[in-house]
């Protein structure tokens, strides 16, 4: 099919457009952002707040049922002295009215400002769950915004020439986003459950520190410094886990075989129980550096799959070095599982699947329940 100078695509005018869409929807999640950030500050200024209402209206309550209580005394003993009122003096009798009388306008000031103070309350729980849910919908959009802004950067920027391919790069698009939606969400889950609890840990002790210093000296504030350090160091070492898992820096410099010894050996020890034994066969080959992170990543999938969902105890990656192609094996000796029924790590196997097809390789798996499970990769080196 050809285009006319009519109908010829300005690929200038595309790109012109493309990123003024980029600024535009930068510049509107940094504004979520903002407004976020502010609403966080708020609905912790509004926790604070709530906390000092609920004490004083616990104060107010404990302060209303005693004046209650001595109301209830003085009504007695006005009645009394109402009744008998020739067996006390003018002097008597007035004294029993007025502190009835007092008690009376102290209790209904009392019950006055607790039904504020209530009210107040009240009202401030449903604003705060309100913001909350204001902070958890901006979270979200951001997030998306965040998924769209990297998508439209990292796959769809300079691929004019591919317009004419709309099918194919319609289809490729919706295959990335979904992956990567996939993959944030994970890093998500990690950070939040790792790296970000263990920071809002550090904050608190920072403050208790402050509090120990202030009423028990400096001796145990140095104690709870040396916990600190700790809990500190514990998620710095989290958050080069995660780094490494995103991309291991030392693929590039020493090559898959170190790379993956050190990976599994780390594997081992966050996974205690689990044995992994690694062997590789003749010489090993440098290949072009997206050859080396397919294999890391497709021996990454496979025993990631057997520690999350076999439960095995030990498992076996081998490379074989052939003149012409890698075979790679993972092994395990978990439960198994059928492969014909859909299961959780289907999306993975389809990734590796496809990962395996851009170069020009098979993949084969062997396993059933109860027997563990088999992988094969078979890599042809790239022509020269």
């Amino acid at each position: 099919m050809y285009l006319d100078e009519k109908n010829k695509i300005d690929f200038q005018s595309i790109d012109f457009i493309f990123n003024r869409m980029i600024e535009s929807i930068t510049s509107s999640k940094n504004d979520i952002f903002v407004i976020c950030e502010q609403s966080r500050r708020t609905y912790e200024e509004m926790k604070i707040e709530l906390e000092s209402i609920k004490q004083k209206l616990k104060v107010i309550i404990s302060n209303s049922d005693s004046l209650a209580r001595q109301t209830q005394l003085a009504k007695h003993r006005l009645v009394e002295v109402s009744k008998n009122f020739e067996k006390y003096s003018e002097q008597q009798i007035r004294e029993a009215y007025e502190m009835a009388h007092n008690l009376q306008m102290k209790l209904s000031l009392s019950e006055t400002e607790e039904k504020i103070l209530r009210e107040k309350r009240d009202d401030l729980e449903r604003r705060l769950k309100s913001l909350y849910d204001t902070i958890q919908r901006a979270d979200h959009i951001v997030n998306q915004v965040n998924v769209v802004l990297n998508y439209l950067t990292s796959d769809l920027k300079n691929v004019g020439a591919a317009l004419e391919e709309a099918k194919l790069k319609h289809e490729f698009g919706i295959k990335i986003i979904a992956a990567q939606e996939e993959e944030r969400k994970k890093l998500s889950r990690e950070i939040h459950d790792g790296p970000a609890q263990m920071m809002a840990n550090v904050l608190m002790r920072a403050d208790l520190i402050e509090k120990i210093y202030r009423d028990r000296g400096i001796e145990e504030a140095m104690k709870e410094i040396s916990e600190l350090k700790s809990s500190v160091r514990a998620a710095l070492s989290e958050v080069r886990r995660i780094i490494y898992d995103l991309r291991p820096m030392a693929l590039d410099d020493l090559g898959i075989v170190p790379t993956l010894k050190k990976y599994l050996s780390t594997v081992m020890d966050y996974n205690k129980g689990i044995d992994i034994h690694f062997q590789s066969y003749n010489s090993e080959t440098r290949l072009p550096s997206n050859y080396e992170v397919a294999i890391f990543r497709l021996v990454q999938e496979c025993v990631n799959n057997a520690v999350k969902h076999a439960n095995p105890t030990e498992i076996w990656v081998r490379l074989e070095w052939s003149k012409s192609h890698l075979n790679v094996i993972v092994k395990d000796n978990g439960r198994g599982f059928n492969l014909d029924e859909k299961r959780e790590q289907s999306f993975g196997i389809i990734g590796m699947r496809e990962r395996v097809e851009i170069l020009d390789g098979s993949m084969e798996i062997k396993t059933k329940i109860g027997s563990g499970t088999i992988v094969m990769f078979k890599i042809p080196y790239p022509n020269k």
